[in-house]
């Protein structure tokens, strides 16, 4: 007996020991094993790439073409501010005709406000300011701001299309679709 406990190593040696040649691997197995893993991995990927082509990345935008009420809904000599935060645009009616001036700096494209007291639009960017026709005659802004396509439709309601912008520069102002001439 004495013999064998000499022979023998204590019990918490042994459980180490075991425990330690469970979870050794021999580095072949490793390398193996990473190959493996990094082929399959590489390989889901190119194949979800392949399967994401038969999916077109499409943008979808708001419409560019919207109603803004009818003439009569705005006053003569204003400036109305009620369709600038949904459609970043201002309209205006003098006695003569409607236009809508899109809300973007021709500097920078910040988003100018509307000063009532002031009679003109101010970017508060860089400090351009155009009048209620939306020529810049103060500050950095190098061209007036744009005016947007209006037509009138058979109800008599007037539709903005954002998509067709005039620009005074280019002597766009002028053109029939430019404005709702009220006389």
């Amino acid at each position: 007996m004495a013999a064998s406990k000499t022979d023998s190593p204590g019990p918490n040696t042994t459980s180490l020991q075991a425990n330690l040649d469970l979870h050794r691997m021999p580095r072949r197995t490793l390398l193996h094993r990473f190959v493996h893993w990094s082929v399959n991995i590489s390989l889901a990927v190119i194949t979800l790439g392949f399967f994401r082509f038969f999916f077109p990345r499409v943008l979808f935008e708001p419409p560019t073409k919207f109603t803004i009420g009818t003439p009569d809904e705005f006053q003569t000599g204003t400036v109305s501010t009620k369709y600038q935060k949904e459609h970043r645009i201002w309209v205006a009616k003098t006695d003569e005709l409607i236009y809508v001036l899109l809300a973007r700096c021709t500097h920078l494209g910040c988003t100018p406000r509307w000063l009532e007291s002031e009679n003109k639009f101010k970017c508060p960017c860089h400090g351009s300011g155009f009048t209620r026709e939306g020529v810049n005659f103060e500050g950095p802004a190098p061209r007036p701001l744009e005016r947007l396509g209006l037509t009138v439709q058979a109800d008599g309601r007037i539709e903005v299309d954002k998509g067709k912008v005039f620009r005074k520069e280019r002597g766009q102002w002028e053109k029939k679709d430019s404005f709702v001439s009220l006389g």
